[in-house]
């Protein structure tokens, strides 16, 4: 067996893993992917240590236009999308992850990897404690203005770091009383958005630094990401499938300990 279909498999198995995870917590699936397929593309030599963590996030953002795509149809035949939001939010999200795919190369790495895993730990307590509570909160949705300007910051740090947003824009919805689900199926569909356009500045900013026939459009690795959309695209609408079983605090217990693990091995590595 070629070392080249070897990656592809270990892709496809991350990938169905990440889908799923994707149909369920609307996180779009970088959280896992970033460090797992950064290890991978190690160990296969595909790229040096010290553009591997780079190359790993813009594959990532490339595989979750793919997978948030799936996920945000099936979100929607549940009417778990609020569109009455969700072009506002849409304009945000878009406006950061573009800025933020063009700077990619030049942030510093370790800087982004701290203040992520301190904002995600923070977010990932108030989301475990809350989902404790079953006291209901209501707090009014900020003006569009307001809402675009937070979400501008989600999407740029979330195509910093190559996540969907749903880290980060799940949370900030539930803060301001959006139903659970319904701040999944919105963060589905802006996960999209935010991998379109952090995609375009991490192929750009890349084209300089790597060529397609080496297997990279810009800094994304075309066959790890065609592995990991094989099967991430038929595993995502199964997660959407199980938020409509699961229990509100169920889900908000399983994101939290996902992102504290994340934002473990975030600083660790």
């Amino acid at each position: 067996m070629s070392e080249l279909l070897l990656l592809v498999i270990y892709c496809a198995v991350l990938g169905s893993g990440v889908g799923f995870l994707a149909g369920l917590l609307g996180i779009g699936g970088g959280l896992v992917i970033v460090p797992i397929l950064s290890i991978i593309l190690l160990h296969f030599g595909i790229l040096p240590s010290e553009q591997v963590v780079i190359g790993a996030i813009a594959t990532s953002l490339a595989s979750i236009l793919f997978t948030s795509t799936s996920s945000a149809i099936a979100h929607h035949k549940n009417g778990n999308v609020p569109w009455n939001l969700a072009p506002w939010i849409m304009t945000g999200v878009a406006l950061g992850a573009l800025i933020s795919g063009f700077m990619a190369a030049l942030l510093p790495e370790q800087v982004v990897r701290i203040v992520f895993a301190v904002s995600v730990v923070l977010i990932a307590l108030k989301m475990f404690y809350s989902s404790k509570s079953n006291e209901p909160t209501q707090r009014k949705m900020p003006n569009r203005g307001v809402l675009t300007t937070l979400t501008t910051i989600v999407g740029g740090l979330s195509a910093m770091i190559g996540i969907g947003g749903g880290a980060l824009l799940v949370p900030l919805l539930t803060f301001f009383s959006i139903d659970m689900k319904k701040a999944i199926g919105c963060a589905s569909a802006c996960g999209i958005v935010i991998a379109l356009f952090g995609s375009i500045g991490y192929i750009t900013s890349g084209s300089a630094h790597f060529v397609l026939a080496d297997g990279f459009a810009g800094f994304v690795y075309l066959p790890a990401l065609f592995g990991i959309v094989s099967t991430s695209w038929f595993t995502a609408p199964m997660g959407a499938k199980a938020t409509q079983v699961l229990p509100v605090s169920t889900i908000k217990k399983l994101f939290s300990v996902l992102l504290l693990a994340m934002a473990g091995n975030m600083v660790i590595n």
